[in-house]
């Protein structure tokens, strides 16, 4: 049995609290409405189908007639294609216009911003596409996606308030540990554990970690979670009484043998999520099974090598338009990624549509010359910050040789190749031999797919 009966009504309780007070104060405090927004998703959830695209249509039709009138990068786009988005009444009439990817926002930038945007706040991707993005964000953005990802976590019986390990590595989050951060994390009961740096020794005290704090739930990537699973069973540390509900899993790909060694060793289900920082809070899994998509203010198509939308049941590279970007306009953003809808409904009674499929999105883990495995963001984020670098690929040959592959743009110069060399000696080690190739482009694996962190190192030695 997981705690007394006395704790876990006192757990119970502090979680009532977060999520009733102190969270909904937090969010009100930044200006964001994400408790009203909740609400409403919680709500329409439950719609017909029917309902929820004539809900969304409208939306969509608000949306880019807003853009059109305040956006001067669409204004010009819509006038040059003579596009009149009141016309718009279905997902198809979204084929007339033109699809978005990093490259156009790199080069309009400041076009894309609303002239009637309030403060925005700037973002940066992590560059696992090999892209890296520099964008921003309203509060009305921000707002959405929070109320999205609260109601998929209460799908699974648990709430803001209730004790988690987060196992991530974005600068954004590990760069920020400040005391103001470290409270509200301390009254979250929310703990985070840098996914980068996957010894033993630090795979041990992960795992101590967990034990000893006992979280209601776990969030990260599925490759960091499962190493930790899959540690915690050659230690013959059992897991599956310390009181985890539900692991919830996003940013790469989640393989079938990481969903079997992450719910064997904490003995929950695993919620698959995916998104990103650009594309949104896009989809999630519900306990039937489902990857449901945030679609009152996602729409998703499915797009072939010639941009033509695809049917459910055909697999194609996702296509993003967010409802609530008014402020910088995600319109028809190409993710990079392939997935497959689906046009039968979950079992579970949501009108949400269902993503049946997503493929890609999977980082390699690279090994140091002293044996320390990390994750492949660790990386990638060297090249990130980097000045001048368009596409790269980085494929570690051994333990003591390591190429990068970049297509250069404005900006390069010799000090952004000595910056690549010396971020990626600190995390391999001084002695290894760290070649740098600048090319006119990088050409995708045998299968179609595209690999940014690729590691010859032997699995077995990750383990040594």
């Amino acid at each position: 049995m997981v705690g007394s009966r006395g704790e876990r009504i006192v757990s119970g309780l502090w979680t009532l609290a977060v999520s009733r007070i102190i969270f909904p104060l937090h969010e009100r405090l930044k200006g964001h409405d994400s408790v009203s927004r909740l609400h409403a998703l919680e709500d329409s959830q439950w719609w017909t189908r029917e309902r929820l695209e004539s809900d969304r249509m409208q939306r969509l039709r608000d949306f880019l007639c807003g853009i059109a009138a305040d956006v001067p990068y669409y204004r010009d786009a819509f006038a040059r294609l003579g596009l009149d988005p009141r016309g718009v009444s279905s997902t198809e009439d979204l084929a007339r216009f033109p699809l978005l990817s990093k490259r156009d926002i790199r080069a309009s930038l400041d076009n894309m911003r609303s002239e009637r945007a309030g403060k925005l706040k700037r973002y940066n991707t992590g560059g696992s596409s090999g892209e890296p993005l520099t964008f921003y964000m309203g509060k009305d953005r921000i707002s959405h996606d929070v109320a999205a990802k609260w109601r998929a976590t209460r799908w699974w019986g648990v709430d803001v308030g209730d004790p988690e390990f987060v196992v991530w590595g974005s600068p954004v989050e590990l760069g920020t540990q400040d005391r103001l951060r470290s409270v509200r994390d301390w009254l979250f009961r929310s703990e985070l554990l840098p996914a980068f740096e996957m010894s033993e020794t630090n795979l041990d005290r992960f795992v101590e970690r967990i034990r000893v704090r006992r979280p209601t739930m776990l969030f990260g990537y599925p490759s960091s979670l499962s190493r930790i699973a899959e540690h915690a069973r050659r230690r013959g540390v059992d897991l599956r009484g310390v009181g985890v509900l539900v692991a919830f899993v996003t940013s790469e790909k989640l393989y079938d043998h990481q969903r079997t060694t992450i719910e064997q060793a904490f003995g929950c289900p695993v919620a698959n999520g995916y998104g990103g920082r650009d594309a949104g809070f896009i989809a999630h899994q519900c306990p039937h099974g489902q990857m449901h998509l945030s679609a009152e203010d996602i729409i998703v198509e499915v797009i072939d090598a010639e941009g033509r939308q695809l049917p459910p049941g055909q697999s194609g590279e996702i296509v993003v338009t967010h409802l609530a970007t008014f402020e910088f306009p995600f319109l028809r953003y190409r993710t990079g990624d392939v997935g497959t809808l689906s046009a039968d409904p979950c079992t579970c009674g949501r009108g949400l549509p269902v993503l049946r499929e997503i493929e890609g999105r999977s980082t390699d883990f690279v090994v140091a010359a002293d044996g320390t495995v990390m994750h492949g963001l660790a990386l990638i984020y060297v090249l990130r910050e980097a000045q001048g670098i368009e596409r790269f690929k980085i494929i570690q040959e051994t333990r003591k040789h390591t190429r990068v592959l970049i297509v250069t743009g404005p900006g390069f110069s010799e000090k952004s190749r000595e910056a690549i060399a010396a971020g990626l000696a600190r995390r391999l080690g001084e002695g290894v031999r760290i070649d740098i190739d600048v090319v006119e482009g990088i050409a995708p694996e045998k299968s179609g797919k595209y690999r940014y962190v690729v590691s010859h190192v032997e699995a077995a030695s990750r383990h040594a």
